[in-house]
């Protein structure tokens, strides 16, 4: 592929992460932060890419073929906004956007410019997520009926973000990925319990036109750290654990007994890839700019992903 010129904006948290990866996949020449001084120490490390405070510098550089958002959700539509309005491809960190109609226009501006827009969905890239899904469409598991997962952890409680948007947005975009569904109903429950308006626990409920059903399982306030997602089939089931170091993925088979009680039958482990998710999903990218897979369809699903948080959300705050 062509070498292309990316700048990554936003070093806090996750942002090293992205600029480590397209510093190996492609060429880092900008790095974008307000914090002055973060800005130094990951700039220190990568003396070839130029750096700066202003947002602007990155959007007026014509050299530069794309930007990297990973700054807090609320300011990721604005940003993902004007880097598509001059010219440049988009990876944004999920959410987007955190209304349905800012992320239906997001996708039409994209569109319009014949640009990427690619949501930072990271366990779409998920070695042990792509091999449930292949399970799932090839009929290993038969008719799917449920998913459901937990993510759940004794954790840094966000003051600007729920659970349902911190954690949730993770499971959800899996879901609909399983099951490549609008949902007809989506439900959310929750408390917040350390700060007021800002739920710590939440209970989500899914259900689609084929008649699948979802649930998710959110919290900040629990003893026990999972990373658990499993989908139910007629003839299958399997369990994608992300907190297991081997056994990622586990497929259960299951019998019925001669009074029709259901019960597992055999237990076998997949063969899974130790590819650095996050590693993939910057390749995709960078892929998808070269002209290679379905630009378009990466936008849309993403926006499938707000819709189904702003439903939540609007049941959450009902």
């Amino acid at each position: 592929m062509t070498t292309r010129h990316v700048g990554v904006v936003g070093l806090n948290y996750w942002g090293p992460n992205l600029v480590r990866n397209f510093d190996d996949l492609a060429k880092l020449t900008w790095l974008c932060d307000l914090d002055a001084k973060q800005l130094a120490q990951i700039g220190s490390r990568y003396p070839d890419a130029r750096t700066t405070t202003n947002f602007g510098d990155l959007l007026a550089d014509d050299d530069l073929d794309a930007v990297v958002i990973a700054t807090p959700v609320p300011t990721h539509y604005a940003l993902a906004k004007q880097a598509l309005e001059a010219g440049k491809h988009v990876f944004v960190e999920k959410p987007p956007a955190m209304r349905a109609a800012e992320m239906d226009e997001l996708v039409a501006l994209a569109d319009a410019q014949d640009r990427v827009l690619m949501p930072g969905h990271l366990l779409l890239y998920h070695p042990g997520v792509l091999k449930v899904k292949e399970l799932i469409d090839k009929g290993e598991l038969g008719d799917v009926l449920c998913v459901y997962g937990n993510r759940v952890n004794l954790g840094i409680v966000r003051s600007n973000e729920n659970a349902l948007w911190s954690l949730g947005v993770h499971d959800l975009s899996v879901i609909l990925y399983f099951l490549d569904e609008d949902p007809e109903l989506a439900t959310a429950q929750g408390s917040a319990s350390i700060h007021a308006g800002i739920e710590d626990v939440v209970f989500c409920f899914l259900r689609f036109p084929s008649g699948k059903i979802a649930h998710m399982h959110l919290s900040w306030l629990d003893p026990h750290k999972m990373r658990k997602m499993t989908v139910v089939g007629r003839e299958k089931m399997v369990v994608f654990d992300d907190m297991e170091p081997e056994r990622k993925v586990t497929v259960y088979e299951k019998r019925a007994g001669a009074d029709g009680e259901l019960f597992s039958g055999d237990i076998s482990i997949p063969k899974i890839e130790t590819t650095e998710p996050l590693r993939r999903e910057c390749t995709y990218f960078l892929e998808l700019i070269a002209g290679e897979h379905d630009k378009g369809k990466v936008a849309r699903d993403g926006a499938r992903v707000v819709r189904a948080l702003e439903m939540l959300t609007t049941s959450l705050n009902g």
